[in-house]
């Protein structure tokens, strides 16, 4: 999301008039979900994707003529099985799809996305709300926990629709809002630094996870083993501090190099609120660690908050696998919640 709206101030910027394509709702196997976003100008699709194929393409036919007519509308992509193969794809299901156009140099939308830029280096959640009114030229609101921070104003039934997911909202006069989710509270904190680590950073920060790496050794504390990463801290495992608590919107990854290390951070991890604690391991590494964890007062309620070995059980082996298996935990942990 970070990247949309770089790319999107940069196109306000220079005077580009943009196109924000987004999915408001989708019912079958279509290839995205609602809240799947691109942008397309007259250079075509800058930024994001709807899903590719048909779709993807068709709906840049329409962004195009978006473009030409400097009016936003919603189309219905209806792919049922007897027009799937026409469509030259194998999934069907039905896809609404909103064209929001955008004037090159519009003052409002560039601090819109400056915003949503600085939104997205803090710590608190916001709503991006899109208004998708039949007939209207339509608008971005940024808001935070029921207010505006940004751009257009919004009937306080929007307002109060704010949840963790994707949602459209019509109101009594007719207008209708597509909400969604635009920043999350909550950071992974990785303690070690080792090969997992520098294969997981890049995944999860593919997928709109903030990291923190927090290592003891200084070589494997450098910033460029970890692109994306916010921050890579050098510490003392004996003697564990972090600059910010951790709250229960956090999780922790536990992956150091060694079971005294491990033992130290899981120590610390159960005496915060994290929503999340994993540990990478083998039964009997667990079996060790868990018995002096209970030596040191900790109970078996406190142990089952762990989970451990940390990944969805792909049969992964290699640092890279590892790092999928583990992005994948974490994105089911973050969607049920």
């Amino acid at each position: 999301m970070k990247q949309l709206f770089e790319t999107l101030l940069r196109a306000m910027d220079q005077g580009r008039d943009t196109v924000l394509v987004t999915i408001a709702a989708s019912s079958g196997s279509t290839p995205r979900g609602a809240g799947a976003r691109m942008l397309v100008t007259a250079l075509g699709r800058e930024c994001g994707t709807i899903g590719g194929g048909m779709v993807e393409y068709r709906a840049q036919q329409v962004a195009a003529e978006v473009l030409e007519t400097k009016s936003s509308r919603t189309e219905d992509f209806v792919l049922r099985k007897s027009e799937v193969q026409d469509l030259g794809m194998i999934c069907g299901g039905d896809v609404t799809v909103d064209f929001f156009y955008m004037a090159g140099g519009d003052r409002e939308t560039a601090a819109l996305c400056r915003a949503a830029l600085a939104a997205l280096d803090g710590q608190e959640r916001c709503w991006l709300v899109t208004d998708v009114t039949p007939g209207r030229p339509g608008g971005l609101t940024l808001c935070r926990a029921g207010e505006r921070l940004a751009g257009s104003p919004l009937p306080p039934e929007v307002l109060g629709a704010m949840g963790w997911r994707p949602c459209r909202v019509e109101t009594g006069d007719g207008s209708a809002f597509y909400i969604e989710t635009l920043t999350r509270p909550g950071r992974v904190y990785i303690f070690g630094g080792g090969h997992v680590a520098q294969a997981l950073v890049p995944v999860l920060r593919g997928v709109d996870f903030r990291c923190i790496v927090l290592e003891d050794r200084e070589e494997f504390c450098r910033p460029e083993l970890f692109p994306g990463a916010e921050e890579c801290r050098l510490v003392e495992m004996e003697d564990i501090r972090l600059a910010v608590p951790v709250t229960e919107e956090d999780m922790i990854c536990i992956i150091t190099r060694g079971h005294a290390c491990d033992f130290e951070a899981e120590a610390f991890a159960l005496g915060t609120a994290a929503g999340y604690i994993g540990v990478i391991g083998s039964r009997k590494k667990t079996e060790t660690i868990n018995a002096r964890l209970l030596e040191r007062g900790f109970t078996q309620k406190d142990l089952a908050r762990v989970t451990t070995p940390i990944g969805l059980d792909i049969r992964a082996e290699t640092p890279a696998e590892i790092a999928i298996s583990i992005a994948a935990q974490l994105i089911l942990h973050r969607a049920n919640r």
